[in-house]
Formats: C-alpha cells, sequence, structure tokens
C-alpha cells in the first residue's frame, strides 16, 4: 500500500528551500556541469545533471532508510567512487587543455556518449562532501524517517528534482550562453582552455576534499 501524504506543505516548501541554497553554492557537481557544458554543449550537460539528480535520489533513499548504510559505504565504496570521478574529470580537463585550434572545427572535443556523461555525474555527486554532509546531517532535520512512506519518498525527491536540477540547468545555460558568445578560433581555444582548467580543478577538490 502506497500510503497517504503525511508531510504537510510547509515542511517540503522548509525541505525545498533548503535544498536550493545548498544548490546555488558552486560546488564540484556545478563545476563539472559548467566545463562539460563549455566543451561539449547543453545535452552534455544534460545527461550529466540528470546523473548528478540520480545520486541525490540515491541519497536520499539511504538517508531515509539507512543512516547507517551510509556511514560504512562512505569508508569504502565512496572513497572510490570519489578517486574515480576525480580521475576522469582530471582526464577530460587535460585533453581540453591539450586540443589546438586546428583540431577544433566542431567546438566540442573530447567526444564522449551521453550515457558516459550521466554516469559522470552519478559519481561526481556520489562522491561530493558537499552532498553527503547535507544528506547525512541537515536532511534528517526537515524529515521526519520514522513516518514517511512511498508518498512522500516520491513527494522528496520532485523536490529535490526542481530544487537541484533547476539549478543546475540554469549554471548550464549560463555556460552555453558564455560559449555563444565567443565565435573566433581564438575564443573556441580560450573557451576549451578554460573548461579544461575547471576540469582539472574540480578533479582535485573531489580527490583531496575530505
Amino acid at each position: 500500500m502506497i500510503g497517504e501524504w503525511s508531510m504537510s506543505l510547509g515542511e517540503l516548501f522548509a525541505l525545498f528551500g533548503a535544498m536550493l541554497v545548498v544548490a546555488l553554492v558552486p560546488g564540484p557537481a556545478v563545476f563539472a556541469v559548467v566545463a562539460r557544458t563549455f566543451s561539449s554543449g547543453f545535452s552534455r550537460g544534460l545527461m550529466m545533471i540528470i546523473g548528478i539528480t540520480c545520486g541525490d535520489f540515491i541519497f536520499i533513499l539511504l538517508a531515509l532508510y539507512g543512516l547507517s548504510v551510509i556511514s560504512e559505504m562512505m569508508g569504502t565504496a565512496f572513497l572510490f567512487i570519489k578517486y574515480a570521478s576525480a580521475a576522469y574529470l582530471i582526464w577530460l580537463g587535460w585533453n581540453l587543455l591539450r586540443s589546438k585550434p586546428t583540431e577544433q572545427d566542431t567546438h566540442e572535443l573530447p567526444e564522449s556518449s551521453l550515457f558516459t556523461n550521466l554516469i559522470t555525474g552519478l559519481m561526481i555527486n556520489l562522491g561530493n562532501p558537499k552532498a553527503i554532509v547535507f544528506y547525512v546531517g541537515l536532511f534528517p532535520a526537515f524529515i521526519n524517517v520514522s513516518q514517511v512512506n512511498t508518498v512522500d519518498v516520491l513527494s522528496i525527491m520532485a523536490v529535490a528534482t526542481v530544487a537541484f536540477g533547476s539549478v543546475n540547468l540554469c549554471y548550464a545555460w549560463l555556460a552555453l550562453r558564455a560559449k555563444g558568445l565567443i565565435k573566433a578560433p581564438n575564443g573556441v581555444s580560450l573557451i576549451n582552455k578554460l573548461a579544461g582548467t575547471v576540469m582539472v580543478t574540480t578533479g582535485g577538490i573531489v580527490a583531496v576534499k575530505a
């Protein structure tokens, strides 16, 4: 049985406000989305955002049904995910930094599949210290875990999608607009160098941040 909606609109709005504030503060996920949109276009940035949102869903389920699971995973699987996503971001950034203007006919180097970008977004969020702190430390303050049902879980996921997804989409759109203002080869080279620097830096932040 799915159950009735036990959360009030006030509780959902409070949760939405908290998530929106967290989303507006740029972190590894935002930097990765901006850099990916810069280098490979909106579609790949969008897939990264979807992957990040899936990571939020996983955190929500773990926070509601198994905080102890999060604690155990943070020491093992999360550590591997963090370093794997950091290494991939650094590799992407390095490829962009090495690219030459004469090779940039499509303005989209290096290419990667949509699915790869989705998985990258998921891994980045699962290894994101800011997300872990929010869902382990702050999220339970807004939710009565003992009373949630399926309807509540779906409502929370919808709130997370709107709060985090909309902000990440805005960052991706701004990155796309900034890229569209620069059409000359030298400008394209500058964009790729900037995106590469952001990706390498983000990878480093993900790797070293506790």
